[in-house]
């Protein structure tokens, strides 16, 4: 791939990443254990790991949107670090907005074709924490239609070197 294309989605992924963070920092920012429990009544234990994958997951796009932003503004621009941030950030934060570590929600592959949200939860959850997770989703779509080539692409290039 040439560096404008590259550099593109570098930029395009380090936009989205900034409103992911901004959004989940402002809803975990914002939330309590006890505020989801009056929203809806479920397990303690629920509930605080789905905290604790919300603040993973936000982690993961601040790391992200860092890594963009040093590698944008450094000239010359370095082909190979933006290919390696974008595999990074393909298999931390797109993988883990989809398929998160504590499997409290997953994607359902068949809502391409229904026109509905993808993600599916284990539990009823709260208005505010679906509310979130739609608003999320459009951007780490878009995230991952045009960085599911680094899936494959970069490993190869890195066997490939050896």
């Amino acid at each position: 791939m040439g560096n404008t294309m590259v550099k593109s989605q570098l930029e395009l992924v380090e936009q989205k990443l900034l409103i992911s963070k901004e959004s989940l920092n402002a809803f975990l920012n914002n939330t309590t254990i006890t505020s989801l429990q009056h929203e809806q009544k479920e397990d303690l234990e629920t509930y605080k790991l789905l905290l604790s994958s919300l603040r993973r997951l936000a982690v993961f796009c601040e790391e992200g949107l860092d890594a963009c932003h040093v590698i944008t503004h450094t000239e010359p621009f370095r082909k190979a670090a933006a290919e390696k941030t974008l595999y990074r950030i393909y298999h931390q934060c797109i993988e883990e907005f989809f398929n998160p570590k504590h499997d409290l929600w997953f994607e359902d592959s068949r809502s391409a074709y229904t026109g509905r949200n993808s993600i599916k939860y284990r539990f009823v959850p709260p208005t505010s924490i679906s509310k979130l997770m739609v608003s999320l989703e459009s951007d780490f779509q878009l995230m991952r239609e045009e960085l599911q080539f680094y899936e494959t692409d970069y490993i190869t290039k890195m066997k490939q070197s050896q």
